[in-house]
């Protein structure tokens, strides 16, 4: 497994301006999905098999975490897996987390159901971000917690149940509370005054779970033992985004990404996009391991400025770097709002932004928790070596934006990519994106 790990967080990469992109593609499965499925195979009895799962860093470290659990998780061939659950034990050594939060904070949920010892470590982005706002809770249900940002120490078990309002609309605290109440004394609810997306609650309920689901309140029913199952891994969203954008701002562009999970709590992409002006068809909808699953074909498009409100936030997280390299290509002044939970990512992604675009040549600014990008419908002057600051996310959406600017745009720490998307370099090569 240990080859699988290896990546390179100094690569520098250059993306040019390319001629016409096109081609039909799968892009790697869905992250937070994979992260789901391996924790709860590893709660459950019996055999989980998952087809589908992302192998990338931040994926493999949580596997390598729950054999250190005592679960016993087998990579039979690419995309394939075999998890069979165990009763979780204190681990040997320190469970490490690589970059991944959601590894991370939904592994503290599951453990502190146990009445075991963990301490959870993380790589240095990881170690910068805040998780008392999982810790608070389960302490609230009787965990026994040390440290608010990584090195956080979980002694559980003997959990009771809670109700917590999740004011931030994170799913990662909603599913870490949902999986520690797989092991408390009464009832478990969280309230959501915003949605957030609700691939725990789905995928709960396909291992055997009672989750009910109503007017914003998740409950957790009696029926709380998980049973193994299958589960097919959909194409990540937050993965097609970048042959999305790519295809829209380099001419002539028309691309197909196909087997794209296209829940409405994952789309705010997709449909800001097309307030934008862009030219994003569906087809092929339809239900893959509880999820709705499309193709998405993308043409070449004149994107014009929108205002997009704070209540499409948790629907689209992740995917504002790439909206705000779209955002240089359109016409007029684009303005993003409450995007104060980009200052928690991997890196101050808000600031990332308006650095890159401004190295690019792209009037950018932050206005209190908002994002203004300034676009006058064409190609950005680009030529600018932009700091990714390890950030994948950031790497990725620069080097889009070299390939539809008028000089090329480079990145550093360009090997961090493989945290959330091997082959990403490969795969937009083939569509004939020119990075070298």
């Amino acid at each position: 497994m240990s080859d699988l790990l290896e990546l390179s967080s100094t690569e520098r990469l250059v993306a040019s301006r390319s001629t016409p992109l096109s081609g039909d593609i799968d892009v790697p499965g869905d992250k937070s999905m994979s992260h789901r499925a391996l924790i709860l195979g590893a709660l459950a009895s019996g055999e989980t098999r998952i087809a589908g799962l992302l192998e990338s860093a931040d994926v493999l470290h949580t596997a390598e975490a729950l054999r250190a659990f005592g679960a016993d998780v087998e990579r039979r061939e690419p995309g394939l897996w075999r998890v069979r659950g165990a009763r979780w034990q204190s681990p040997d050594r320190p469970i490490y987390c690589g970059n991944s939060g959601t590894g991370a904070r939904l592994m503290m949920g599951a453990a502190a159901a146990f009445p075991i010892a963990v301490t959870f470590t993380g790589d240095a982005s990881l170690s910068s971000r805040p998780m008392e706002r999982v810790a608070a809770p389960l302490r609230a249900m009787g965990a026994r917690t040390e440290g608010d940002r990584l090195p956080v120490t979980i002694r559980g078990g003997n959990l009771r149940g809670m109700r917590f309002v999740n004011d931030k609309a994170s799913a990662q605290v909603k599913s870490a509370i949902l999986l520690a109440g797989l092991g408390a004394d009464g009832p478990v609810e969280v309230v959501e005054p915003m949605p957030s997306r609700d691939h725990s609650e789905n995928m709960l309920r396909a291992f055997g779970c009672d989750v009910e689901s109503n007017g914003g309140v998740i409950r957790l029913g009696a029926r709380r033992e998980l049973r193994g199952t299958t589960v097919l891994i959909p194409g990540d969203p937050s993965s097609a985004a970048f042959a999305v954008v790519a295809a829209l701002i380099v001419p002539g562009s028309r691309v197909t990404v196909r087997n794209v999970m296209v829940n409405p709590l994952r789309s705010g992409l997709i449909r800001t996009l097309r307030e934008m002006g862009a030219d994003i068809v569906t087809s092929n909808r339809r239900l893959e391991g509880g999820e709705e699953v499309a193709d998405l074909t993308v043409s070449a498009s004149r994107l014009h400025a929108v205002e997009v409100a704070p209540k499409r936030a948790p629907s689209m997280i992740d995917e504002y770097v790439i909206l705000a390299v779209a955002a240089a290509f359109a016409e007029g002044r684009t303005v993003m709002r409450g995007l104060a939970e980009l200052r928690v990512k991997e890196s101050d992604r808000l600031a990332a932004i308006v650095a890159g675009l401004g190295a690019c040549g792209v009037e950018a600014r932050e206005e209190d928790d908002s994002l203004v990008v300034e676009g006058d419908g064409r190609p950005p002057p680009g030529g600018a070596d932009v700091q990714a600051s390890g950030d994948h996310r950031v790497a990725m959406s620069f080097l889009v934006m070299g390939l539809g600017a008028t000089r090329p745009v480079a990145v550093d720490s360009a090997g961090m990519i493989a945290t959330s998307f091997p082959g990403f370099v490969p795969l937009m090569r083939s569509l004939g994106a020119s990075i070298a």
